[in-house]
This record gives C-alpha cells, sequence and structure tokens, in this order.
C-alpha cells in the first residue's frame, strides 16, 4: 500500500520512521515533510491545508491510506474533503472529521464533552468579550494559581498559568483583545489541578481502542520548568509514576467514557486521541484533549512499538482494531529537543547546521528542517528532537544528549534538565 503522511514536524518524521519499517507499506510520502522525512520518504510540496493538492497526490501516487499527523487540517475537516470525493472513496484515512476534531479545535467543546461523560477534569468557566467582568470575579473565586486557556488552535502556546489573580485579570483582557489572534476570541478559565502531568494515547476506530505507550513531556523553555510555554522540549516514556494500576483506571475513568461519549453522540472518530491528564495521588483528571499524536512525545513512542503499527492504522481505517493486539518494548526511550535560539518568540530561519548523521546509536527526528541546496538548514522553532533508547532513563538520556552534542548551529540551544525529575521516582 501507498501511504501519504500529511505534516512536517517530528511527529511525522518518527511516523514516517515507523511506518517505512513495514512490509505493509510500499511507497511513502510526506507533505511537505522535512529534511528528516525526505530520508525515509519522498517529499511532495504541498501544504497541510492545500486539500485540492492533497487529493491530486492522493490519485498521482496512488495512496491506500492518509494519515494526518497535525491538527489544523483536522479542525479544518480533512477528513470530510477525503470523505466526500466519489473518486477517493476507497483512500482509508487516519484522523477525526471536523467534529470530532473539536475535542481540540475548542477548549469550550472539550470541557463540556468531558462533563456530558463524566470524564474527570477540572473546573471551569468560558468567557467571552461580552462577560470579561464575570471572569474576573470567577478568578477571584479560585485559589491560584491561575489557568487561562485560549479556546482555539494557538500552536501549543495558548495556555497561561499564572501565581498573580491581578496579572491573570490582565492576561484576561489581552487574550481576549486578541493576544492568540482568533483563537482567544473566548478563554477558558481554569482550576488549577494539583499533580503530576503526564500524556496518554489512544489509538481508536471509533468503537474499539488501543492504548499506547505513555509518556511525560516539559512544556516550558527554561530548566527547572521556568519560562513560557512551548510546543515541548523533551519527552521520556514510560513514565514511572504511570504503573499499572494508574493505568487501569485511567482507562475505566477516561478511555472508556471518552471513546463511548463519542460513539453516543454519533461522532465517527477514526485516528488517535492524546489525553494530556493530571496524576493526583493515583487519581487521573484531564488536563485536555488533543486529536493526534503529540510533538515531541511521538519520537519516544514509536520506539518502543514492537508490533506493526501500519497494520494497527490500517485496521483502525477499516474499523477492524477490535483484532488488534499492541505490544511495546520494557525499554526507556527519552528525547531532548534542540531549538534555535529566540524560540518561542522570534528566531532566525536558514542556519546552515553540521554534524547531522554522526549518531551510531538512537535516532535524531526532524522537525524544522529543510534541504537548502547541498546542506539542511533550520526552518522553524524546534529543530531537532535527539531520541535515545536504553535500560534505563539516564542510559537513554546519555544517548540523546550525545548525539547532540556533535550537532550544531548559530543559536542552538536546549534544556540540559530533561528527565531529571524521574531519575529517582519514589512516588
Amino acid at each position: 500500500m501507498n501511504i501519504l503522511i500529511i505534516g512536517s514536524g517530528g511527529r511525522e518524521h518518527a511516523l514516517a520512521w515507523k511506518i517505512k519499517q513495514s512490509d505493509l507499506c510500499d511507497d511513502l510520502f510526506v507533505a511537505p515533510g522535512n529534511a528528516g522525512t525526505n530520508s525515509v520518504a519522498t517529499n511532495l510540496e504541498i501544504g497541510v491545508n492545500d486539500f485540492e493538492e492533497i487529493e491530486r497526490a492522493i490519485i498521482d501516487q496512488n495512496i491506500g491510506m492518509v494519515v494526518v499527523g497535525p491538527e489544523e487540517p483536522l479542525v479544518k475537516g480533512i477528513r470530510n474533503y477525503i470523505d466526500s470525493k466519489p473518486n477517493l472513496a476507497e483512500v482509508l484515512v487516519v484522523g477525526p472529521s471536523a467534529d470530532g476534531a473539536q475535542l481540540e479545535g475548542s477548549k469550550d467543546y472539550s470541557k463540556e464533552f468531558m462533563n456530558r461523560h463524566g470524564v474527570p477534569t477540572a473546573g471551569s468557566k468560558t468567557i467571552t468579550s461580552l462577560n470579561i467582568n464575570d471572569g474576573k470575579e470567577y478568578l477571584e473565586t479560585l485559589e491560584g494559581p491561575f489557568v487561562l486557556k485560549a479556546d482555539g488552535l494557538a500552536a501549543g502556546k495558548g495556555v497561561i498559568i499564572t501565581e498573580d489573580l491581578n496579572e491573570a485579570k490582565d492576561t484576561l483582557e489581552e487574550m481576549l483583545g486578541g493576544k492568540f489572534g482568533d483563537a482567544s476570541n473566548k478563554v477558558v478559565i481554569e482550576e488549577y489541578l494539583h499533580g503530576i502531568e503526564l500524556s496518554v494515547f489512544v489509538l481508536t476506530d471509533g468503537k474499539d481502542y488501543l492504548i499506547l505507550p505513555e509518556a511525560k513531556d516539559y512544556k516550558r523553555i527554561g530548566e527547572g520548568d521556568t519560562g513560557p510555554n512551548t510546543g515541548g522540549m523533551g519527552a521520556v516514556s514510560p513514565v514511572p509514576f504511570a504503573d499499572a494500576e494508574f493505568m487501569k483506571r485511567v482507562e475505566e475513568k477516561v478511555v472508556i467514557p471518552t471513546v463511548n461519549g463519542l460513539n453516543k453522540e454519533g461522532i465517527d472518530y477514526v485516528g488517535f486521541i492524546f489525553i494530556g491528564l493530571m496524576n493526583n495521588n493515583g487519581e487521573p483528571s484531564v488536563v485536555e484533549y488533543n486529536v493526534r499524536m503529540g510533538d515531541p512525545e511521538t519520537e519516544v513512542v514509536l520506539p518502543r512499538i514492537k508490533s506493526d503499527l501500519t497494520q494497527h492504522l490500517i485496521a483502525a481505517a477499516k474499523k477492524e482494531l477490535a483484532n488488534e493486539t499492541i505490544e511495546f518494548s520494557d525499554e526507556t526511550a527519552t528525547t531532548v529537543v534542540a531549538v534555535s535560539g529566540g524560540y518561542p518568540g522570534s528566531y532566525k530561519k536558514g542556519n546552515s547546521m553540521t554534524g547531522l548523521g554522526q549518531e551510531k546509536k538512537g535516532i535524531v527526528f526532524h522537525a524544522g528542517t529543510k534541504v537548502s541546496g547541498e546542506e539542511i538548514v533550520t526552518n522553524g522553532g524546534r529543530v531537532l528532537a535527539s531520541t535515545g533508547i536504553g535500560d534505563s532513563i539516564q542510559s537513554a538520556l546519555n544517548l540523546s544528549y550525545d548525539n547532540l552534542s556533535k550537532i550544531s548551529w548559530d543559536g542552538m540551544t536546549m534544556r540540559k534538565d530533561i528527565g531529571q525529575d524521574l531519575l529517582n521516582w519514589k512516588g
């Protein structure tokens, strides 16, 4: 089967790397891809939201299955577009329809969904410019820290957490005033969830599901979890505090009600559900849903899967997931993200990179890179994700950092403390 992956980040390089290992994959294409996907697949210069060009590529390349990486084309309805075309009737799609994608496309919608189906989550209130005073009064009822979330898509940066009540009120005004564009036309104010965060990933065909390896990611730019949120600076899998008992609670209290809720509401959901969780004394509470794999969590989750991911994806798209069994390794995978100087603020693109391809163990996944003439240059904020695999967190981290030590570009930076909080975890 010829397969097309849509996207250009580290997640898509990891998906391409894993899918290409399967005998079920013949020719593999990525649109638009990056310098890393170019080494395992054929890149197509097509934007992720250019549905007509994607349709043309599906026909021209005889694509049997489309795997949608990022959230934006899902929210904009790429699955609906493909499903509406009679000439694409036989094409399998991994990714939910636009109504299912609202689980990520609207924080307000996702909170209401959780409340309808009894999924544990923080209390919240949705605010617009019309009831901004209600929002300020609601903030006064909370103990803090104060959590404000842009309702729509904001590239992983639409969450503001502050300890100061007055700053929270000012931030609410800034967000409703356009801080995140249309994404913050509505703002969800949430109670702060205490505990330790992790990510759980589910592949579902709308009825049955597989739970993939869990991961913990590191969102803030600065060491010690300081500074502004980013798209993710590193990740670790497995997570020491996500033992079998906790994961059983996650399945019973979160995964099953979520999948059943989609089914009850008539949402034809085929694809991944990323569940951001807080573990508070062994009890799970949902922070957010995403409707695709996380990045950089994908770069530690997929290397731990021993069974054939491509087979699982095909089964999900055919609604035959009940027949599948997932297997994964007991080894630890860690990834450390190297970013452009200035990220998550403004940063320069086009910096020449040296030292790529020297790793003997581990995998360096490309995120914000592109081929320019004879060299590879930076093309984004998050540039590379260096994944190490070992029998412990420390051994995996040693590989992650060792491979990055051989690579350089002007302004390259990374966190040096990924996974340190888990090294001597005792609960």
